[in-house]
């Protein structure tokens, strides 16, 4: 690709009140950040409220450098996502319903958007309300045959259903999900036998390009119908982990577009997230160049 691929991640924008202060957040700001980090350009495509709040996340997606200009504007209060961390450093959230972001409205700019784009990142908690989840179905299905669909699951509390997961694994290319989340998936999906095993199983059923797995601490993997990646974790000395999930999905997605080979790309996916986990809060500003 002799351009720069264009990238859009749809869904939740908030204030992740974090211990240490509140911090901005939600999986496709993450998403969006760390793969223009990775040389793509990118956009969010969420809401936010008509609050101080409100304006005080946009000025902080505008200093992070990603474009806000599919941010709306609506009259719920902007997300906070309170976040305990335990002493691994891993977060426990409390998520508030009827939100900015749960209203996402379907729009012919982002349907124009749609046409353009060569990845789109999506999750399950965005769709928990019908508004936000017909807006992200109807982009996923608006976009260019050739453009990659990436559903990273991102179970959060209650906010999932059978038929939402499975909706979204027929719609995408790239399925990401963690050790946490397999065992639901395998629920669902009627997967059995050891880890890769199921991890083959749904590549068949849900037609997908590629598989990743993360484990944490145990590392990950990354299948397809005709390759496999192993990476095991750096050990790193941990401030928290909260967006390193999404640094790892933003960085493969980048590497993939740029038609890398899989054992690069995981190997930087993986580096990156490490990173990540050892800086306070999603964004951190790497003096690193990744690909």
């Amino acid at each position: 690709m002799n351009r720069k691929p264009i990238i859009a991640g749809i869904g939740e924008l908030l204030w992740d009140m974090l211990p240490s202060g509140k911090q901005l957040g939600g999986a496709p700001c993450n998403f969006a950040y760390h793969a223009m980090q990775a040389g793509c350009e990118c956009f969010v495509i969420s809401a936010i409220g008509e609050d101080d709040l409100g304006l005080e996340l946009l000025a902080n997606v505008n200093e992070l450098g990603v474009s806000d200009r599919y941010i709306q504007k609506n009259s719920f209060p902007t997300s906070r996502v309170s976040i305990t961390l335990n002493d691994q450093g891993h977060p426990d959230y409390t998520i508030h319903e009827q939100v900015a972001w749960d209203h996402i409205a379907w729009t012919k700019d982002i349907q124009a958007l749609a046409g353009q784009l060569d990845a789109v990142c999506f999750g399950s908690l965005a769709q928990r309300d019908p508004v936000s989840q017909h807006s992200i179905i109807s982009l996923v299905s608006s976009v260019k045959p050739d453009c990659l669909k990436v559903f990273d699951i991102n179970l959060r509390q209650h906010y999932f259903t059978k038929e939402t997961i499975m909706q979204s694994m027929r719609l995408c290319d790239v399925l990401k999900l963690n050790d946490d989340e397999l065992p639901v998936v395998a629920g669902y999906a009627g997967l059995s036998g050891e880890i890769r095993v199921q991890l083959n199983q749904l590549i068949k059923a849900m037609d997908l390009k590629y598989v990743v797995y993360t484990m944490g601490s145990k590392g990950s993997m990354i299948v397809s119908s005709t390759d496999y990646s192993f990476a095991e974790a750096p050990i790193v000395e941990v401030a928290d982990t909260v967006g390193a999930g999404d640094a790892f999905t933003a960085v493969f997605t980048a590497g993939i577009l740029l038609n890398l080979p899989l054992s690069l790309v995981h190997q930087k996916a993986t580096e990156i997230a490490a990173l990540v986990c050892t800086r306070k809060g999603a964004t951190p500003k790497l003096s690193v160049s990744i690909f």
